[in-house]
């Protein structure tokens, strides 16, 4: 087995049969796949898709300073779920640049459902360069693990005011990324995939609900409690909301 990088904070050993997710993995053996798991539940959906189209999931998390940190442990129970091959957590601190509300001690805004997004620009919730620092050490692993799937939960359209989740983003750097590797220079060519970055919530939950992800264990807001509990004003938490009632299902993750 290659070796695990040092960022390492868990590799799952869940029991087989434990969900869809698990019947997939336990009955395949193929390529392996890096998959961006934040614990959200785009995600989480791109995690099933990536074990439906039969690849064996590494799964990569990041402990960045985020104020919802609370994500992590909603990304060790998915991965444990879903019997990734390994799950990794990097330790990155963008605090020290701040910039955004979920690295810094500014405000996450919050709305009700009724209320438009501000459209002053980019939102204050974009995190400089995530996608491109993300993507770098996805990039990395993916070589030590002879793999040419990288799989990343961006989206163009409920998140159309991110820079990097744009379609001409995912596609520059993986020109870049074919450049810049031994792998790509040799010949083994990567390949960013994005299956989400033209779906809507609606979509997303469709898809996600058919394939078997469980999104009791999905955490979405981005101004969370301390235990977890999602504020239920901030983008994040109205999107979800809003996908669940479009979709006609229940949010499994909201209680009382």
């Amino acid at each position: 087995m290659d070796k695990v990088p040092k960022t390492q904070d868990a590799i799952t050993d869940a029991s087989p049969n434990s969900s869809p997710l698990a019947f997939y993995n336990a009955n395949m053996n193929g390529k392996p796949a890096v998959v961006l798991l934040s614990g959200g539940l785009d995600s989480s959906t791109i995690l099933a898709i990536a074990q439906h189209q039969g690849y064996d999931v590494h799964a990569m998390s990041f402990r960045y300073g985020q104020r919802h940190q609370v994500e992590i442990e909603a990304a060790k129970r998915i991965a444990a779920q879903a019997q990734v091959k390994q799950h990794v957590i990097a330790e990155i601190d963008l605090r020290i640049f701040g910039g955004s509300a979920l690295t810094s001690d500014i405000d996450v805004p919050k709305r009700t459902a009724a209320q438009k997004p501000s459209s002053g620009g980019i939102p204050i919730t974009y995190v400089p360069a995530r996608n491109t620092i993300f993507l770098s050490f996805a990039l990395a692993w993916a070589e030590v693990l002879h793999s040419s799937d990288i799989f990343i939960g961006v989206n163009a359209i409920d998140y159309s005011g991110y820079p990097d989740c744009r379609p001409e983003f995912i596609a520059a750097y993986e020109r870049m990324a074919n450049l810049a590797t031994k792998a790509g220079v040799e010949g083994a060519k990567l390949r960013i995939h994005t299956p989400l970055i033209n779906l809507s919530k609606v979509e997303i939950i469709t898809k996600g609900t058919a394939l078997g992800v469980d999104y009791a264990l999905t955490l979405s807001c981005y101004d969370p409690s301390p235990n977890g509990n999602p504020c239920g004003a901030c983008d994040a938490c109205i999107l979800r909301r809003e996908g669940f009632r479009q979709a006609g299902i229940a949010d499994p993750a909201v209680t009382g």
